[in-house]
């Protein structure tokens, strides 16, 4: 991880949406956590977060991600994957 600019990096396919980059910039071992993640796992877990169709269900997403990572996950459970590889 870059800790002097916090850069978040990006998947495979897909760029970190800003409410997800909000939440990875306000903490450092999350970020830490998702910068050490593959492109494709990172990739994954964004997709996973942005193909929901509900406002509701994203922001849930993103709090079981949060979750999830702390938890020592690499990528979302029972999902079939990101269809835009």
């Amino acid at each position: 991880m870059d800790i002097k600019s916090n850069t978040i990096k990006y998947g495979t396919t897909h760029k970190v949406p800003n409410d997800l980059q909000e939440i990875l910039s306000s903490d450092g071992r999350l970020l830490q956590i998702w910068n050490s993640l593959t492109p494709l796992a990172r990739n994954e877990w964004i997709c996973w977060t942005v193909t929901v169709k509900k406002q509701e269900t994203r922001t849930k997403h993103i709090a079981r991600l949060q979750e999830e990572l702390f938890n020592g996950k690499r990528r979302p459970c029972c999902w079939s994957g990101c269809q835009h590889r």
